[in-house]
């Protein structure tokens, strides 16, 4: 049975949607993440006809990407920025549809890539990356972001930092990953000569940085809620 409410405009949780029970979908910030390998092309063509078809009958549609053996689909309730019930509810008719086409489901391969600018006035220079990058001036988690209306494309959040003289470029990269892969992740980095700088935030980020000291963090929506 259903966990969520039957509100079609109620914006769901992560803890909500993974006891949906979608275990070919994983929530990455803002949205529901699939990706499938489809061995050919055909394949992979006839399964975005079966997804369309019914995505048109439930009048709620998906974003896709397809490559060579490859079909990514995202799923996002634009009307309340978020994950809802129909969400949910499209998420398991395209599995079905998944399934039909004996295609196989990659889940632990989703990820949103997120870029952290450090400012000691974002306010002065959110309008500039805005404008550079056509991307949405929007409010999200109680700050201001900028975001890629396609979904495609990194976000952009602005981390306070204190104001200096001598300008410099302080990006960091946030890299949102299913929990279920994020400590193998963290050992492929640290074997390829990284290093785990802080994970006092786990299981909400790790802090690592590459051999010459540029950071990244690895983040899941666990210890958020």
């Amino acid at each position: 049975m259903s966990a969520t409410t039957p509100d079609p405009k109620h914006t769901l949780t992560e803890g909500e949607v993974e006891r949906e029970g979608l275990p070919d979908w994983r929530m990455l910030i803002d949205r529901l993440h699939a990706s499938f390998d489809t061995g050919d092309f055909a394949t992979a063509v006839g399964l975005v006809d079966a997804i369309g078809r019914v995505a048109e009958e439930m009048d709620h549609h998906p974003d896709l990407d397809l490559t060579y053996g490859r079909l990514d689909v995202r799923l996002i309730s634009h009307d309340v920025d978020g994950v809802t019930s129909r969400d949910v509810a499209l998420a398991r008719a395209i599995s079905e549809s998944v399934r039909a086409a004996g295609v196989t489901p990659r889940p632990e391969r989703t990820s949103v890539l997120e870029l952290a600018l450090d400012s000691a006035d974002e306010a002065e220079i959110r309008p500039f990356w805005a404008a550079l990058l056509d991307y949405d001036t929007v409010q999200a988690w109680g700050e201001i972001q900028l975001h890629d209306a396609t979904g495609r494309r990194a976000s952009i959040w602005f981390q306070p930092t204190e104001a200096h003289d001598v300008p410099r470029q302080r990006w960091h990269l946030d890299l949102r990953i299913p929990p279920e892969v994020v400590h193998d992740r963290i050992a492929a980095a640290i074997e390829a000569g990284g290093e785990l700088v802080d994970d006092t935030a786990a299981p909400a980020f790790w802090v690592l940085a590459d051999p010459q000291g540029n950071r990244a963090c690895l983040t899941t929506w666990q210890g958020r809620e």
